[in-house]
């Protein structure tokens, strides 16, 4: 009897195939049906996905779109900022480095900028060890292209029973880099023909952040960690000043959320 071909049992499958049909091994028909039902996977997992990115359709690619025109307007064309964009792929820290890029060369400061800008994915990072596991060549991929946007999505969405995991944490992923990158492009592109003052442009960073945080505030569940998070902000900046206050904070939510996490308190 001809033996069936099983999806492989790996932790990134969520469920049973997605149109619960089993595979014939007969050699290169049995491969087309394989590869055809492959397809059928990323297809649905892309269909998953989706729904998820249209509230980021209002917002990463216009701050795409800004950071292309902010380049410009000190002198990086379409080119430049794409392949930063491509490259570092570090929304925030872009923005930040902008004005470092027009200055002497100070490696030791864009080093510690850079950490304090990009600290918090050291704690995405840990939120998503579980998450993540069992991803296989995928999970570098996956830590790579980790962001704002896509931590927010990876952490709180679980796909349908019918999609692979890994597949649904891919298209997120993907779709989310091709967005910034695009916008991005189309801003540095778009940059040659503004003339106008575009003071203020790069408060869109700070406005998105402002977004996700009262998002996440709307489910009870995480609340009380939102608390802690504004809490510690608030006690280090009292304490260590606009300048300082940043490592401190995270630390002192890393304690905390820790601890809370293993006293069960949210």
């Amino acid at each position: 009897m001809t033996p069936l071909l099983e999806p492989s049992p790996d932790l990134g499958y969520n469920g049973p195939c997605s149109d619960g049909a089993p595979f014939v091994d007969s050699g290169t028909e049995g491969v087309e049906v394989v590869e055809e039902h492959r397809r059928r996977e990323i297809a649905a997992a892309f269909r998953a996905a989706l729904p998820h990115m249209i509230p980021i359709l209002a917002s990463v690619p216009l701050l795409g779109v800004a950071y292309g025109v902010l380049m410009h307007t000190h002198g990086y064309g379409a080119l430049w900022s794409t392949l930063m964009s491509a490259i570092a792929f570090c929304g925030s820290m872009q923005f930040a480095a902008i004005p470092m890029l027009v200055t002497g060369f100070m490696p030791f400061q864009a080093f510690v900028l850079s950490f304090l800008v990009n600290a918090r994915h050291l704690f995405y990072g840990i939120s998503m060890l579980e998450r993540y596991r069992g991803m296989g060549r995928a999970k570098l991929f996956l830590v790579y292209l980790l962001c704002d946007e896509t931590f927010s999505i990876c952490c709180t969405v679980n796909p349908p029973a019918d999609v692979r995991r890994k597949d649904f944490f891919i298209w997120v992923s993907l779709l989310m880099y091709l967005l910034w990158v695009g916008g991005t492009f189309f801003g540095g592109f778009l940059g040659n023909f503004i003339t106008f003052d575009t003071t203020g442009l790069d408060f869109t960073l700070t406005a998105l952040f402002i977004v996700l945080f009262t998002e996440q505030c709307r489910e009870r569940r995480n609340r009380p960690a939102a608390a802690i998070g504004v809490g510690c902000s608030v006690v280090c900046l009292l304490l260590f000043g606009p300048q300082r206050f940043i490592i401190p904070a995270m630390a002192l939510m890393l304690v905390l959320l820790m601890a809370g996490r293993r006293r069960a308190w949210f």
